[in-house]
């Protein structure tokens, strides 16, 4: 995974489908549908995204998820410490760790991600905390060249 990637935070309001549907698209608040618009037809670019869901962990944007109703609690936050480390380890050993990542989420969605923080050689962490905050993420994305 070398190169750049972004984690946005999973949003309250979700697509009401009972099927599965790819987490870009069971995601409609925060910066999802800005996400989804932008990168509809650039699969690469979709590789690079993630979401921190409070039922799950991370996600890839193509990830199929179920509808769920789940909060990410301070406890709930902690508990996914490990699984989020694992996953993220997964995805580091599988394609190297990115240069840089942008976070667009609120500050406990941090707690899952400390190990993130923690890596020795770890990227370039620019954070938006304001997990609506799609114009300073648009404008990472444009300095970063993305589609």
């Amino acid at each position: 995974m070398t190169g750049d990637l972004v984690i946005a935070g999973c949003s309250r309001r979700k697509a009401p489908e009972s099927r599965p549907l790819p987490a870009l698209e069971r995601y409609v608040g925060g910066i999802a549908p800005q996400l989804r618009e932008r990168f509809a037809g650039h699969r690469r670019a979709r590789d690079r995204i993630r979401f921190l869901s409070a039922e799950h962990g991370l996600v890839r944007a193509d990830d199929l998820l179920l509808p769920y109703d789940r909060a990410l609690t301070r406890d709930r936050a902690e508990e996914l410490r490990p699984v989020v480390a694992r996953q993220l380890d997964r995805d580091f050993h599988a394609g190297g760790v990115p240069q840089r990542v942008l976070l667009v989420l609120e500050p406990d969605y941090l707690i899952p991600l400390t190990e993130l923080m923690a890596l020795p050689g770890r990227p370039v962490l620019l954070w938006i905390s304001d997990p609506h905050g799609w114009p300073r993420a648009a404008a990472v994305l444009d300095e970063w060249r993305w589609p």
